[in-house]
């Protein structure tokens, strides 16, 4: 899609403007038919910081279909499984109030995938209703009476959490790598779309001599796209290669204002002391995201970010430091694979 950013003017910016105002942000007068000024660029980081993808002030796509899924309220339209799945915030509270009554509707990601239609037909199934996996009148009436609490940690992250006690082991594990073309900003790259090829490339040999079984993903797809080859691949861990700050590292998991990956926390944590102790860089500590390949992965997944020096092709400058880096992230990985987390 066309990147929408400050300077931009025409329908396109109204649209975002018109969707942004409709969620409570604010944008001055002068700007509202269509000129994207400082106002709007205020109202874009806030509203990409409430939805936990990069706060930079730029609508790309991952913040444009963001802004599609924040317009859908819970019984707004009718929902069951198709293809390409419904997104919207309709399905996250679907999945919120299912995970709070005790049925898995995987973490609440927005996503009406094949976990949501057996959630929902399991629901049905209790319910005494027709079990045919369609979220339509009758099963939002009951969905809506029966109130669950959603206060406390839905089924997905209790399920999560007790998956943490059990060591899966890292030898035989498939572990998908991934390097690009995404940067910190939805701006276009700031580095080429092959950035980060030695890094994977050399990471996924250490992964492998350590009898881990890697897959680099194709780098010059869409996030989605990648995110689709993983799931593809069955893997028991993803780790995603991203430019980050110099002079520190920093790890992402999935997470939003309402529910996160306690896996995916667990990885990051792990990766990024490991990292920190082998280079000595700066830890800029974990925190989550909702970006595409966090979110849409179904394994316990981490973005690993990095000063630029690392990423750099053909070679980097210094390969003693990208040989630390890479024994670091193969070192959290084994620790996440073969140690259960204390209760």
């Amino acid at each position: 899609m066309k990147i929408i950013r400050s300077g931009s003017k025409g329908p396109e910016v109204t649209d975002v403007q018109h969707r942004l105002v409709a969620l409570g942000m604010l944008i001055d007068a002068s700007e509202l038919e269509g000129e994207f000024g400082a106002s709007t660029e205020s109202a874009v980081r806030r509203f990409q910081a409430q939805r936990s993808i990069r706060a930079d002030g730029v609508v790309g796509s991952e913040t444009w279909g963001h802004l599609v899924e924040a317009g859908y309220a819970f019984g707004d339209r009718t929902l069951y499984l198709r293809y390409p799945y419904f997104r919207g915030d309709d399905v996250r509270e679907l999945q919120r109030r299912l995970n709070a009554l005790g049925f898995d509707a995987w973490r609440e990601d927005g996503i009406f995938g094949e976990h949501v239609d057996g959630a929902v037909r399991e629901f049905q199934r209790n319910i005494g209703a027709q079990v045919d996996g369609i979220v339509g009148p009758g099963t939002l009436e009951m969905l809506v009476r029966l109130r669950p609490d959603t206060t406390g940690p839905g089924r997905e992250v209790v399920r999560e959490t007790e998956s943490l006690r059990t060591a899966t082991g890292f030898t035989g594990a498939v572990i998908a790598v991934d390097h690009g073309p995404e940067t910190q900003s939805e701006i276009e790259p700031q580095t080429p779309h092959g950035s980060g090829t030695y890094l994977a490339a050399t990471l996924a040999s250490v992964l492998a001599a350590g009898g881990g079984l890697p897959q680099v993903l194709a780098p010059d797809s869409a996030p989605s796209a990648r995110a689709r080859e993983a799931n593809a691949t069955g893997a028991t861990a993803l780790l995603c290669l991203l430019e980050g700050e110099e002079g520190s590292a920093s790890c992402a998991y999935f997470g939003t204002d309402r529910t996160h990956s306690p896996a995916g926390e667990r990885l990051a944590s792990l990766i990024l002391e490991r990292v920190c102790e082998r280079t000595g860089l700066r830890p800029a500590g974990v925190h989550p995201l909702a970006i595409a390949i966090l979110r849409e992965t179904r394994m316990p997944a981490v973005v690993v970010e990095l000063p630029a020096r690392f990423l750099k092709e053909p070679s980097p400058a210094d390969p003693d430091a990208v040989d630390a880096v890479t024994h670091g992230i193969a070192a959290g990985v084994r620790a996440f694979l073969n140690t259960p987390s204390e209760a």
